[in-house]
């Protein structure tokens, strides 16, 4: 039966569920009494609800405090054994594929290198399935104790009712790939674990909210660095966040060509590919056959050597260029959105982020309105280099909350014809 509003009793029942777990996984263990301040439920809906959860195995019970001259108050907390989920990071230089429980302890992990240029979608698509099947494995689980699995890709993700999950990869030449069909088709998970796919900078700005350097900012830009460059902005309108392609930001006109075919993009300037080519062209000497993570970190370190050694003028030169690329593009952002916070992450950001930090600040302010700049503030995410991964797992983790802690219902048969519904008396 629906109200007024109409909001139905299961819509109720819901929304209570999901106001009491999220309050015990964030900020518990919490006794029911506590439940009721910090949930806007009255004592009787957070006792209901709390029994519910019990009896689903969801919550359980944490030790106990003393109470103002009263018997002892019992808490709880979300069991950690309840679900469970898969993250995958498809980055631009290897496959990273991490279990967790629903506190999002990490249970197992595996990763999958990508050689130079390597981005053919049945190998993407193999590294994930065995990856998940791996995974699985190692901690000993069914598929079916899945809540779901979570993956952020380069790129810009659409969804579409026929196909589901489509990726336009420009930068490394995906274009409207179905991965969330391809991934199906040859899938050793049952028809009801889910697929949560979602651009990589937005995962990264996901993980960093919930749990690291963006937790309790209402406007805030996560910044994702790697090969390639992206950015999540997140406000109170778009609270999960809006994956925004930065990196694609003209900086300089008839510049270097980017991976994207344009030329100036920041993105030809700043991510760590570009970075490397450049140190190149201009006489450097990246160790011969490292990848490109070990290349950077050669690079870092024949810019900034132990004290009492030379530096390489032509890598400082190149890196001190990049925080002024960087800084300019981060001006555009502050005048853009205002946020109150950027963090930057992703394994070059964060590289970079420990030795250039302060010169990035510098020439963000400087090229930044000063209002804006006045009131953000710029500084390295917590959360390391596996915070996709993180934030991908968290793609179901925030599914099951909203569903009240239900399962997600078995996935849609996606290509299932107009009129073939119809002969079978539902709905296209």
């Amino acid at each position: 039966m629906a109200g007024r509003n109409g909001r139905t009793v299961r819509d109720l029942r819901r929304g209570n569920r999901t106001a009491v777990l999220q309050r015990l996984y964030f900020d518990g263990p919490l006794s029911r009494f506590e439940l009721g301040p910090a949930t806007g439920l009255s004592s009787g809906s957070v006792s209901n609800v709390v029994a519910d959860l019990i009896a689903d195995g969801l919550v359980e019970e944490a030790g106990s405090v003393d109470s103002d001259g009263g018997r002892p108050r019992t808490l709880l907390r979300v069991a950690p054994a309840s679900g469970h989920m898969i993250g995958v990071d498809v980055g631009e230089t290897r496959v990273r594929v991490e279990l967790f429980d629903l506190t999002l302890t990490e249970l197992a992990r595996t990763q999958r290198p990508l050689e130079p240029q390597r981005y053919d979608v049945e190998v993407i698509t193999g590294h994930i399935r065995d990856g998940v099947a791996e995974v699985l494995g190692a901690a000993g689980l069914a598929p079916e104790q899945l809540l779901g699995v979570g993956i952020g890709v380069p790129g810009i993700v659409e969804r579409t009712p026929e196909r589901g999950a489509v990726v336009h990869g420009q930068t490394i030449g995906w274009d409207a790939v179905p991965l969330e069909e391809l991934l199906r088709a040859g899938s050793r998970l049952p028809g009801s674990v889910p697929y949560f796919i979602d651009n990589g900078a937005k995962t990264l700005g996901q993980a960093e909210m919930w749990f690291g350097a963006g937790r309790g900012a209402g406007n805030a830009v996560v910044v994702l660095f790697g090969s390639g460059v992206g950015a999540c902005l997140v406000t109170p309108e778009v609270e999960h966040g809006r994956a925004v392609e930065w990196g694609h930001l003209t900086v300089r006109v008839r510049g270097r060509r980017c991976r994207c075919g344009a030329l100036g993009c920041l993105e030809a300037y700043a991510g760590a590919e570009s970075l490397l080519a450049r140190w190149r062209e201009e006489g450097g000497r990246p160790p011969r056959d490292a990848d490109e993570e070990s290349a950077l970190t050669a690079m870092l370190a024949a810019a900034c050597p132990p004290e009492g050694t030379e530096a390489d003028p032509v890598a400082l030169a190149v890196l001190e260029e990049t925080a002024e690329y960087l800084g300019a593009g981060l001006s555009d952002l502050i005048n853009l959105f205002q946020p109150e916070r950027i963090l930057i992450g992703g394994w070059a950001g964060l590289q970079l982020g420990a030795r250039f930090l302060s010169a990035v600040r510098r020439h963000a302010v400087a090229y930044a309105l000063r209002h804006p700049a006045e009131r953000v503030t710029v500084d390295l995410g917590r959360l390391g280099p596996d915070a996709v991964t993180v934030g991908a797992a968290i793609l179901p983790l925030a599914d099951f909350f909203a569903r009240g802690g239900r399962r997600a219902e078995p996935a849609p048969r996606a290509q299932l014809p107009a009129w073939q519904a119809a002969l079978e008396g539902r709905r296209p």
